[in-house]
């Protein structure tokens, strides 16, 4: 029996798909998984019970994801699994970028005790005129799950689009949309854009990914949306754009006391995935991929291990969690032979500085077996399926 406890509000679709091998704890340290959605986990103790952690998400940086990566605790997210629901928040990003809706739906909420409000709201519509989206271009930073999403939906509302991505290819692009105009230069999609939105995950390398030098390139009167985290954008650099002029709207899903601060915001609360379809699908992949790792040892979308699954081939599954160092596969395979087995596969991949090496034997594949491999000084966990 796997005992479960859940760090937030976890969708009943998801949890349901958890067979009567799991149930529901609200003891966190007799928990065998954990799954999480926003809740902050930096400062968690962790007790050996602990096995897998879910996000039911995309964003993991509330996670320690190296510290569990040295107890051999594997993170899975849910990548795509959200991509809808915030491609939609992005279309209606667009739109108030372009329309001051919300400055006129709180200009008829001031007025509302005005016996003549519909003769005033004649008078005062002016201020809040806007554009159109159509024949505008849109700049999509990051082609991934919800890039690649948001480009059809602003084409067929007739924008044109310009996609960068460092880890995608013109040809890769191309598949996305034939209409897409694909560069390899971020400078040269601020230049060329009237509107841009970014959907890049939160790393080291892309903190302030858009800063000075990417602001000053872009169109006077941009407008730049930020649905992915705050982090991807400087604010110091921001401000000065908004407050000259050259970045016209920006509208965020992260209230911060910078950005509050900032003039011609739009700033919602964290409202991307906050969807039902969205919270459901989320929790639906989140209990698959631990259910799969905890009855078949397979990892399939780990952020901080290296992901592998193969369909069992007879005798039991032999998983360990280990080191990525030298001669490790040959002290496995020492004690597998020790023990008179016989491999009917086996497969070893790594991840940085973590591996992971997975193998379906014949024979005695006992406690004793299990005791051997964990003495090997780089091996982190070892469980038998």
């Amino acid at each position: 029996m796997y005992k479960v406890h859940c760090l937030n509000n976890i969708s009943q679709k998801g949890l349901a798909l958890l067979s009567s091998d799991y149930e529901l704890t609200d003891d966190v340290s007799e928990a065998d998984v954990i799954l999480v959605r926003s809740a902050n986990m930096h400062e968690m103790e962790f007790s050996d019970n602990l096995k897998a952690v879910a996000r039911a998400g995309a964003g993991v940086n509330n996670i320690p994801l190296d510290a569990l990566a040295e107890r051999g605790i594997p993170v899975f997210n849910t990548p795509g699994a959200n991509a809808n629901a915030v491609k939609e928040l992005v279309l209606c990003a667009l739109l108030l970028a372009a329309r001051d809706v919300v400055g006129g739906a709180a200009w008829c909420r001031h007025n509302a005790d005005d016996e003549n409000i519909a003769k005033s709201a004649e008078k005062a519509k002016k201020q809040f005129a806007g554009t159109e989206i159509m024949g505008k271009t849109l700049g999509v930073i990051g082609l991934g799950a919800i890039g690649r999403l948001v480009i059809p939906a602003a084409e067929a509302l007739g924008m044109k689009t310009v996609g960068y991505d460092p880890f995608l290819d013109a040809e890769r692009a191309a598949t996305i949309s034939p209409n897409l105009r694909f560069t390899d230069d971020l400078l040269d999609l601020c230049a060329s854009c009237d509107y841009i939105t970014i959907h890049v995950p939160a790393t080291p390398k892309t903190k302030g990914m858009i800063g000075a030098d990417e602001i000053a390139a872009m169109k006077e009167g941009a407008a730049f949306l930020n649905f992915s985290r705050d982090t991807l954008v400087d604010n110091d650099a921001m401000r000065a754009g908004l407050t000259s002029g050259k970045v016209r709207r920006y509208v965020t899903d992260f209230a911060t006391p910078e950005v509050m601060a900032m003039q011609n915001t739009i700033v919602l609360p964290h409202l991307g995935a906050s969807t039902a379809e969205a919270e459901d699908n989320c929790a639906i992949m989140a209990a698959q991929e631990l259910s799969d790792y905890l009855r078949n040892g397979n990892i399939i979308h780990s952020v901080n291990l290296p992901e592998v699954h193969q369909p069992r081939a007879g005798g039991k599954r032999i998983c360990i969690i280990h080191k990525n160092e030298p001669g490790m596969i040959s002290q496995i395979t020492a004690l597998t032979t020790e023990a008179g087995l016989n491999i009917e596969n086996m497969v070893n991949k790594s991840k940085k500085n973590m591996a992971y090496t997975m193998l379906d034997a014949t024979g005695a594949v006992d406690a004793r077996l299990s005791e051997k491999l964990s003495s090997i000084p780089a091996v982190i966990r070892v469980r038998i399926l």
